[in-house]
């Protein structure tokens, strides 16, 4: 039967799957957004988690078998994972498993991304299924999980990686595919000096998207024989697939739009600037990312917040928010809000002016306050009078500056002590 990437495989493929959402790295590329959090954990798009799209992924794709290996700063991660995914019904085997590492296979926690898979086999194992779905927990992106697998079968591949095209100059932050014209991976370089070039364009190179599907039993095969071997780091992408390269049947998944067949969204969010573009990018006009869309809702937990309020409509004090996203029980009091995404609970007050300014959850600004350019993390009291955004040694001084000029606040910057961990 010749199988089409579009077609899908809910009924079939996708029951057959199981996924492991890797969620337990440090992600300290966010600096202090992850001090006290893992990176899935991180607030993303007014109301998520960066988790969240992983996560609805699988869902909306029909895969509904999913294990959360947990490892760094946890906390916060298992709580919302216990909030907003514990409505699947286990005696219709349907379940998100919160995985801790827990030394199930010797005294050693995580020590990379296959090792994490390793210690699991045994619940892997315990669910039979045919095709195990390897993701990361810290990408923003919307993909049917169904075509990638239908890709996979169709090709007979033992093991296939969804890719995505990037600027050449951009692809040495990435494990770089060198793939013929078939689609089979004929070389595998992690974060290259030079990377290859794609067949169709030469300024750009086909990317990793950490997004793997195994044929279980050659999965298992790979990772015991990694296992055994001391000088290896346990990581899928420095040890797994470069190992099987010429070897097995490893394919590359071009992640298109399956509407315009066009390169699709996908953002890793994994350092500051990064989270900050991608936040901002939701309130323009038409996003790129659709969280807008029903069709393919994202999942999470939804707090009982009370509607987003403004006060206030006089000359000298008018409260108003223009080009932005404000999310449930924000208050914005007598004060300006200019292309600037408020998370809930966000109060801010008369006199004040926020511009181009990503506010987590819980956030209170003062009076006459001017912020822009920054992420002011979730918790965080801002004392009345205070600049953000317009001295740039003065906020080095004072908070953590990005390489394009956002500061990053948190609480303890502020001498408030503890942050706020959500």
């Amino acid at each position: 039967m010749q199988i089409r990437p579009t077609q899908r495989f809910v009924s079939a493929i996708t029951r057959d799957t199981f996924a492991l959402v890797l969620a337990g790295g440090r992600g300290s590329r966010l600096g202090a957004l992850t001090q006290w959090r893992a990176k899935p954990a991180v607030p993303f798009g007014g109301k998520f988690r960066i988790i969240d799209f992983a996560l609805s992924n699988c869902i909306n794709s029909g895969i509904r078998r999913v294990g959360v290996p947990t490892q760094y700063m946890a906390h916060s991660l298992v709580t919302h994972l216990t909030q907003a995914w514990g409505f699947l019904r286990r005696e219709l085997g349907e379940f998100v498993d919160i995985l801790p590492a827990q030394q199930r296979t010797g005294p050693t926690w995580y020590k990379g991304t296959a090792d994490a898979v390793y210690q699991n086999q045994d619940i892997i194992r315990s669910t039979e299924p045919h095709f195990v779905l390897v993701l990361g927990g810290d990408h923003i992106y919307k993909m049917d999980y169904g075509v990638l697998l239908g890709y996979h079968v169709a090709h007979g591949a033992d093991v296939t990686v969804a890719c995505i095209e990037v600027p050449r100059e951009e692809a040495t932050e990435f494990g770089v595919m060198h793939v013929d014209e078939s689609g089979l991976v004929i070389g595998f370089l992690e974060k290259p000096a030079d990377p290859p070039p794609t067949l169709e364009d030469p300024n750009l190179s086909l990317v990793s998207m950490g997004i793997y599907v195994f044929t279980t039993e050659y999965l298992m095969a790979c990772l015991a024989k990694d296992a055994a071997l001391e000088e290896s780091s346990h990581d899928f992408g420095k040890d797994i697939l470069p190992q099987a390269v010429g070897r097995d049947r490893i394919f590359a998944f071009p992640f298109r739009d399956q509407r315009t067949g066009k390169r699709a969204y996908w953002r890793d969010v994994g350092n500051p600037d990064a989270f900050y573009s991608s936040n901002l990018e939701l309130v323009a006009v038409t996003p790129e990312l659709d969280i807008y869309d029903e069709e393919w809702p994202i999942w999470t937990y939804q707090e009982q917040a009370p509607p987003a309020k403004f006060v206030f409509n006089e000359p000298t004090r008018r409260g108003l928010a223009v080009d932005s996203m404000v999310s449930g029980g924000c208050i914005v009091s007598g004060a300006v809000v200019r292309h600037s995404l408020l998370f809930s609970y966000v109060r801010v007050a008369e006199g004040s002016v926020l511009e181009d300014a990503v506010l987590l959850p819980r956030v209170t600004v003062g009076q006459n306050c001017r912020i822009r350019r920054a992420v002011i993390d979730a918790g965080c009291v801002i004392p009345d009078g205070t600049v953000i955004g317009e001295d740039p040694v003065a906020d080095a001084a004072r908070f953590e500056m990005t390489e394009k000029g956002i500061c990053v606040v948190t609480s303890e910057m502020l001498g408030q002590g503890m942050p706020l961990v959500l």
